[in-house]
C-alpha cells in the first residue's frame, strides 16, 4: 500500500494508489516488486532466473532478478508495434532451454496490414478511416528475436498474419507447451460495436468495404448474410470450404524454429499452411491462456462481447482434435442474438448440428458477480485478462490446483478451488485480491502468483507467510486540501489485522515539536528510515504516526511517509481521493 501525505506550498493533499484499498486473504500479502514500468503487458520469468517485462509500446527489459533495480533494455520494437487501444506487443515466450537457446519470442500487433511495412498508423487512426468507422487495418507478427550480449541482434518474422480491422480483438499470449512447441493466440479484429460479418469498410472517401478480402466476396466489396465470412466469421475460417483460413480467433501450435503447423495437429494434412497451424478456435479474444501442470490441458480466458466471460478448455493439445468454441454463432453457452437473427450459414451449420461446439467451462455474466459479495464492480464492464494454475508450493494446501483468473474492467483476481478430481470447480469461486488493472497472471519464484498491473505500470507478487502478520494501514484524512492551518481529521478505522484481530487496533497520530518551538508537519511513518531524514530511525519518535497492535505488539508495513517540502508524489495514473 502506498499512503503519501503531503504539505507543499500551503496545500494538503492525500493520495492513494489502488494497492491501497487491496484486501487478500489472511495470511497473504500483495507487494509490487517492479515498479516504473510504461503499460507493461506482461511477465515471464526465464530459467537462469531473469524476469522479463513487455511494455505495450514495443519494448522488452530484462531484471536479473526480483531485486534488481537496473534493468537493461533487450529490444526495442517500437517502430513496428502499433501501440493503439487493445493492440501493442502483448506477447512474450522463452524456450525452456534459454540462454542455451539464445531467442525470445514476440507476439506484437504490427503497424501495417499483411505484407505491409510500418509504421502505417504510428500508433493513431485518422479520420478517414476512423478507428470505428471503417477502420485502420492492420495485422500481427509473431517473430524470434536472436539475443547476444543481453540485447537483440535480428528479429526473424515466422508469421504475418491475423488482419485487423477495428482497434481490439487484437494478439495475446505466446508460451511454450511441456511439449516444446510453441503456442500463440489471437482475436478476431472485427467490429465490438456490432455484429460484425464483413460489412463494414468503404463508408468513407478512399476507403474499401470488407479491407480483410474475406470470402465470399474479394476486398472492396461487403459482404452480406447468408453467405457472409467475414468480420467476426474469421474466428470459424477453419470451417470454410473455399479460400485460406484466417488465424483471427485461434489458438495456434507451431514448430518454433520454422512457425509451422507443430506434428499432430488437427489439420496436420491440410495444404492450407494455415489451417495446419489451428488447434481451436471460434473465439472472440482469448487474449490469455495457461497450460495446466502436468498435462496437456490449455485453459484459456475470451474476452466477451455484451453478456458473457469464457473460461474454455482444450482437454489434450495432443489429441489432434480441432476445439471449435462458438464465436460468434454462440456467446457463453447462449446463441448469440445478433449473428443467430441474421441468418447466417457459418452459423446456422452449428445450430443445426448438436455437439458441434464446446461449450464454456465456466463463464460469468456481466451483470452479476463472479462471486455473492466480492466487491468487485460490475459497472464499467468485464474482460477476463489473466488466467493461471497454482502448481503448489507455500500457500495453503486448499490452493493446490486452483485456476486464478482476473479481470481488467472489474479490477479483481479470483481462485476456482479445486473440486473433484482435483478439477477446478465452477461452483466454488472464492475472492483472491483487488487488483487495479491486471493483464497477466503468471506462476513465479518460490510458485507465488504473480500480476501485471497495466495503467499503473507495476508488477505485483502475492505472497504467504504463515503466523503472525503485520497489521494493514489505511488512513483517510479529511479534509484532503485547504490553505494552512488547516484543521485535518484523520481516520484509521478501515486499518486491518490480517488474523482478523482488528478490535486491538489503534491509529496513533501524534505532532512533534520543531527546534525553533513551532509544530512541524505530521508523517506517515512506518518503522524505517525516512529518505532524506537519516537521524529517523526504527525507534519510536515523539513525530510517529504508526497503527499499533495491542495485542501482538505488531507495526504496520505498509504506510509511506512525505516531509514539508517534499514534492508531491503522483505515480503515473494514481487518484487524489478527493477523485476517487
Amino acid at each position: 500500500m502506498l499512503v503519501v501525505l503531503t504539505l507543499l506550498a500551503g496545500l494538503l493533499a492525500v493520495v492513494l494508489s489502488p494497492s491501497a484499498s487491496a484486501a487478500v486473504p489472511a495470511g497473504f500479502t500483495d507487494t509490487a516488486v517492479i515498479t516504473g514500468r510504461n503499460q507493461p503487458t506482461s511477465v515471464t520469468f526465464a530459467p537462469n532466473g531473469q524476469v522479463l517485462v513487455t511494455e505495450k509500446g514495443g519494448k522488452i527489459y530484462s531484471y536479473a532478478s526480483l531485486s534488481d533495480t537496473s534493468p537493461t533494455l533487450v529490444a526495442d520494437l517500437s517502430t513496428q508495434v502499433d501501440n493503439y487501444w487493445d493492440r501493442g506487443l502483448l506477447g512474450l515466450a522463452v524456450p525452456p532451454s534459454y540462454p542455451t537457446d539464445n531467442h525470445l519470442y514476440v507476439l506484437y500487433t504490427y503497424d501495417a496490414p499483411i505484407g505491409g511495412t510500418a509504421p502505417k498508423w504510428n500508433d493513431g487512426c485518422p479520420s478517414p478511416p476512423g478507428a470505428t468507422t471503417d477502420g485502420c487495418v492492420v495485422s500481427g507478427r509473431l517473430s524470434r528475436l536472436t539475443i547476444s550480449g543481453g540485447a537483440s541482434t535480428g528479429e526473424q518474422v515466422l508469421i504475418n498474419d491475423w488482419c485487423q480491422q477495428f482497434p481490439s480483438h487484437s494478439v495475446g499470449t505466446l508460451a511454450f507447451g511441456a511439449d516444446g512447441y510453441l503456442y500463440a493466440g489471437a482475436g478476431e479484429g472485427a467490429n465490438f460495436n456490432a455484429a460484425d460479418w464483413g460489412q463494414f469498410g468503404g463508408s468513407l472517401t478512399g476507403d474499401q468495404a470488407n479491407p480483410c478480402g474475406d470470402p465470399p466476396g474479394a476486398a472492396g466489396t461487403a459482404l452480406s448474410p447468408p453467405t457472409a465470412q467475414g468480420g467476426s466469421l474469421r474466428s470459424q475460417s477453419a470451417r470454410r470450404t473455399a479460400g485460406a483460413a484466417s488465424l483471427d480467433g485461434a489458438i495456434l501450435r507451431l514448430d518454433p524454429a520454422t512457425g509451422l503447423g507443430a506434428p499432430g495437429n488437427p489439420y496436420a494434412g491440410s495444404s492450407d499452411v494455415n489451417r495446419a497451424r489451428i488447434l481451436a478456435y471460434g473465439l472472440r479474444n482469448p487474449f490469455r491462456f495457461t497450460m495446466r501442470p502436468g498435462s496437456r490441458e490449455l485453459w484459456l480466458g475470451d474476452v466477451g462481447s455484451g453478456t458473457w466471460e469464457e473460461i474454455d478448455k482444450v482437454p489434450d493439445t495432443a489429441a489432434g482434435v480441432a476445439q471449435n468454441f462458438g464465436w460468434p454463432c454462440y456467446e457463453g453457452a447462449p446463441a448469440q442474438g445478433g449473428f443467430q437473427s441474421a441468418g447466417l450459414d457459418q452459423c446456422s451449420s452449428l445450430y443445426n448440428t448438436p455437439g458441434s461446439v464446446t461449450a464454456p467451462y465456466y463463464a460469468y455474466n456481466h451483470a452479476s458477480s463472479v462471486v455473492t459479495g466480492d466487491g468487485c464492480s460490475t459497472t464499467n464492464g468485464s474482460s477476463i485478462t489473466g488466467i493461471a494454475f497454482y502448481p503448489g508450493g507455500q500457500y495453503p494446501s486448499a490452493y493446490n490446483g486452483a485456476l486464478f483468473f482476473g479481470d481488467h474492467t472489474r479490477s479483481c483476481i479470483w481462485a476456482m478451488m479445486p473440486g473433484a478430481g482435483g478439477n477446478p470447480d465452477p461452483n466454488n469461486s472464492v475472492p483472491f485480491t483487488p487488483a487495479a488493472t491486471p493483464v497477466d497472471l503468471k506462476i513465479g519464484p518460490n510458485n507465488d502468483l504473480f500480476y501485471v498491473d497495466l495503467d499503473y505500470g507495476t508488477i505485483h507478487r502475492i505472497s504467504y507467510t504463515a503466523g503472525n502478520q503485520a497489521p494493514v494501514a489505511r488512513v483517510s484524512a479529511t479534509p484532503t486540501s485547504g490553505a494552512l492551518p488547516l484543521a485535518v481529521q484523520f481516520d484509521g478505522t478501515a486499518s486491518s489485522d490480517p488474523e482478523g484481530g482488528d478490535a486491538g487496533l489503534r491509529l496513533v497520530i501524534r505532532r512533534r515539536r520543531q527546534r525553533n518551538g513551532g509544530d512541524s508537519e505530521p508523517h506517515l511513518f512506518h518503522g524505517r528510515p525516512v529518505q532524506g531524514h537519516p537521524d529517523r530511525h526504527r525507534s519510536r519518535r515523539p513525530d510517529e504516526h504508526r497503527l499499533d497492535h495491542h495485542h501482538r505488539g505488531k507495526r504496520a508495513a505498509n504506510s509511506e511517509h512525505a516531509a514539508a517540502g517534499d514534492r508531491p508524489r503522483l505515480r503515473r495514473g494514481a487518484h487524489p481521493i478527493q477523485g476517487r
